[in-house]
């Protein structure tokens, strides 16, 4: 844990028809996955990042104690809010990324009246088709 200055977010546009506290704790959790937020690097206090984002506090703090509960994030009193240090935490943020993209992929297969994995081989052939159209160009 450090008191560097805070990492700061990129421009992150959200979708107001979704929970904004999700899509915050989405998004943190896919830089602490990819290694761009790493453990012990200090979070902007929650009143920052709320007027960052242009969303109320409880937003953020919505965000933030849901991070925590998965083990992300620690708060330290009067010192901040921190990723949390130790194994596994990138691992464990994907993990929870990947649960919620195969749970998504299993709803749209169950609407669509197919198995999972024939919706990704039909996603796969596609993605083929894809790169073949751009290369005959």
């Amino acid at each position: 844990m450090t008191l560097d200055p805070p990492w700061q977010p990129p421009a992150w546009e959200l979708d107001p028809s979704q929970p904004l506290y999700e899509q915050i704790a989405h998004r943190l959790r896919v830089e602490i996955a990819a290694s761009r937020l790493p453990g012990g690097a200090r979070l902007p206090s929650v009143r920052d990042l709320a007027a960052h984002l242009r969303v109320t506090p409880n937003t953020v703090m919505r965000a933030y104690a849901e991070l925590e509960q998965d083990g992300l994030l620690e708060t330290f009193r009067g010192q901040g809010t921190f990723v949390a240090r130790g194994s596994g935490v990138e691992a464990r943020a994907r993990a929870r990324i990947a649960r919620q993209a195969f749970e998504h992929v299993r709803r749209v297969a169950a609407d669509l009246g197919m198995r999972v994995e024939d919706l990704l081989r039909l996603g796969a052939e596609a993605e083929g088709g894809a790169e073949d159209d751009a290369s005959s160009h």
